[in-house]
C-alpha cells in the first residue's frame, strides 16, 4: 500500500469546511480525474474515475464521521482499493486546516511508476487547492450532512 498526506489551510470556518466536504457529488467540481459520485446511502458512495485514460468504478463506505471533526472511507467493492481520513482542525473563527491522509493499492507497472514519481501526491495537492477555490469563492457550503458515523 502507498500512502499520501497532505494538508491546506481554507479560509472558512470549520463547519463550512466539514460541510462542503460531506457533499460527496460536488467533489466533481474540484477534484481531477473524478467524473461522477453517486450517494447511494448515508454511509455508501459509487464513485466513477478516469485518470489518464484509466477508467475505474467503485464503491466507498464512511466508516467513521464526526461532524466538523473528520471523515474516513475505505473501498468496498470495484476497481480501486484506497482508504483515507480527511480532519477538520479550527484555526480561529474563520480559518481550517483540511488534512488529507489516503492510503492505496496502485495497479500495474504504469500506475506504480506513477505513485513512485508523485503523482499522486501532486494529484491530491491540486485537488485540495482547488477544493480552497471552491469554498473560498462560494463564501459558503452547497449543503452539510450533520449525522455521525462511529
Amino acid at each position: 500500500m502507498s500512502q499520501v498526506e497532505e494538508s491546506i489551510e481554507v479560509d472558512v470556518p470549520v463547519h463550512t469546511a466539514y460541510n462542503q466536504w460531506t457533499q460527496f457529488e460536488t467533489f466533481p467540481e474540484f477534484m481531477s480525474g473524478v467524473e461522477r459520485i453517486e450517494q447511494r446511502t448515508d454511509t455508501l458512495t459509487h464513485w466513477v474515475t478516469s485518470v489518464n485514460g484509466v477508467h475505474r468504478e467503485f464503491d466507498a463506505e464512511i466508516t467513521e464521521q464526526i461532524p466538523d471533526e473528520r471523515v474516513a472511507w475505505t473501498t468496498v467493492s470495484g476497481d480501486a482499493r484506497q482508504a483515507g481520513v480527511v480532519t477538520f482542525h479550527r484555526l480561529d473563527d474563520a480559518h481550517t486546516k483540511v488534512m488529507l491522509q489516503m492510503q492505496f493499492e496502485p495497479e500495474g507497472v504504469t500506475e506504480s511508476v506513477g505513485d513512485k514519481l508523485g503523482f499522486v501526491k501532486r494529484q491530491t495537492k491540486g485537488d485540495l487547492e482547488r477544493f480552497k477555490k471552491f469554498i473560498e469563492s462560494r463564501g459558503s457550503e452547497t449543503g452539510g450532512w450533520r449525522g455521525a458515523v462511529i
